[in-house]
Formats: C-alpha cells, sequence, structure tokens
C-alpha cells in the first residue's frame, strides 16, 4: 500500500491535483520554503508515518522528501473527499 500511496501522491503533485492547507502555507512562508520546494518534497518524499485524522479518522501520511535546495522536510497529507491530495502542514526536518 505504501507504494501505491506514493505513487499516488507524486501523481497527484504532477497533474496539479492538491489543495495546500492555509497553516502549510503559514509554515512554508516561516521556513522561507516556495511551493516549488513543496512539490519536491512531494515528489521525492517517502512515507515514514501512517496516522489517523482527529476529527474524521481519515488516513493521513508523513512524508519525507527534500527542498529544491536539497534541505530534509516533512509534509503530513492526506486524500480529500473528492479525490485530490490535501497538504495538511509542511516543516524542515
Amino acid at each position: 500500500m505504501a507504494q501505491s500511496t506514493i505513487v499516488r501522491i507524486r501523481n497527484d503533485v504532477r497533474s496539479l491535483n492538491y489543495v495546500v492547507s492555509h497553516h502549510a502555507v503559514e509554515e512554508l512562508d516561516d521556513d522561507n520554503l516556495t511551493i516549488l520546494d513543496l512539490e519536491n518534497i512531494l515528489l521525492t518524499s517517502e512515507i515514514v508515518e501512517h496516522k489517523r485524522d482527529r476529527k474524521t479518522h481519515e488516513p493521513k501520511f508523513v512524508v519525507r522528501g527534500a527542498t529544491v535546495g536539497g534541505l530534509q522536510a516533512e509534509a503530513v497529507v492526506k486524500f480529500g473527499r473528492l479525490g485530490n491530495l490535501f497538504v495538511v502542514t509542511v516543516y524542515l526536518v
């Protein structure tokens, strides 16, 4: 399942089928990262943890990848009700 999830994440990024939460946008700004960094993080990522959303109990994933500049970062993502990728947050590690 992890491999198919990573493939789905990467396909959604490549097809621009993703939404970034307001919180994730703030975290990108706080860490001086751009949307290109976020896309690179997701395109180079591997799943490091599976979780469940506290409110909806939907599965969500902590993924680790690299920014455009090569810094290690993690993002928390899940798949929305419409099937698109939803970025909950992102941060440098």
